[in-house]
């Protein structure tokens, strides 16, 4: 496994020698403060209580068990040190329950021993982030977790992550989603994209009205925006207007990957739209992209 592949925070743990030449033999112990690369039995390490991600695939998992039982555990895992004995995973949880799997008796792990549960937390939901295998909302509500538990801004999530900020805002902003559609979207009726796209309404029953008919019909992510332009477009009150105008803002601001504003009159027909950037390079970006001809 690439050092690309993991999250910041672990690369920084794990020698590059280590990572590079995954084939050494587990039985070489390094120490010094990094802690030490060992074989440990597999019932000595015991899974993250913090595990970000809430469902693993089975099918995955008996892909990656038989695999391990033929090459064995390639990248070994990453622990500490628990008082009670034993140890705890930082990460590398699918690594562990197919090697439970596999019918292993022992796993490489590498140990750091200067790791606290805070840290175990945060290097646990940036690995298991930029693994992009979690669903979308467990990826938004790992971000959230970054923010209210470490302080975070959106900006310095998107920064650990590799990810930019408009990302990051409309990841979180589908926990506000009633429950019935995070029920069709954690089973894979509807996309991430449509999902946003309902945000835009704010009654229920419009909500529940138009994700009937975007899984009826299969509309694409675009028909189900067009969907709830159309339904907004019905409803000429105060509140369908503010509505619309936070679906617009939330679509350019995806699109164009930094802040967008729309500011407009008190009957909203008349107004303009502020689009924010951050360098000489970010204003050459947009420039460019609002230039293009060749968008379908």
């Amino acid at each position: 496994m690439s050092r690309s592949r993991l999250g910041r925070g672990l690369a920084a743990l794990i020698p590059s020698d280590i990572l590079e030449s995954p084939g050494r033999p587990a039985k070489i112990a390094l120490t010094g403060e990094r802690g030490a690369l060992r074989m440990v039995p597999l019932d000595q390490v015991r899974p993250n209580p913090e595990q970000p991600r809430m469902r693993f695939n089975a099918a995955e998992l008996e892909s990656l068990a038989s695999s391990i039982s033929e090459h064995g555990v390639i990248t070994p895992l990453l622990v500490r040190a628990s008082e009670a004995g034993g140890y705890i995973l930082i990460a590398g949880e699918r690594r562990l329950r197919a090697s439970g799997l596999a019918g292993l008796e022992e796993i490489p792990v590498w140990v750091h021993d200067q790791v606290n549960s805070r840290s175990q937390l945060l290097l646990a939901l940036v690995e298991n982030i930029q693994r992009e295998d979690l669903d979308p909302l467990e990826t938004a509500l790992a971000y959230q977790r970054l923010i209210e538990d470490f302080r975070l801004t959106q900006g310095q999530v998107a920064k650990r992550v590799g990810k930019n900020r408009a990302t990051i805002a409309n990841a979180i902003r589908l926990l506000k989603l009633p429950e019935f559609v995070i029920v069709q979207l954690r089973g894979g009726a509807i996309s991430a994209g449509h999902a946003k796209a309902l945000l835009s309404l704010v009654d229920d029953n419009k909500i529940r009205k138009a994700l009937g008919e975007i899984i009826k019909k299969e509309l694409s992510v675009r028909g189900a925006e067009r969907l709830v332009a159309k339904m907004l477009k019905g409803s000429n009150s105060p509140r369908a207007v503010k509505a619309a105008y936070r679906h617009a803002t939330a679509l350019l601001t995806s699109t164009l990957g930094t802040k967008v504003k729309i500011e407009s009159n008190a009957r909203g027909e008349k107004g303009r739209i502020v689009i924010d950037y951050h360098s000489k390079e970010d204003l050459t970006r947009l420039v460019d992209w609002l230039a293009r001809t060749d968008r379908a």
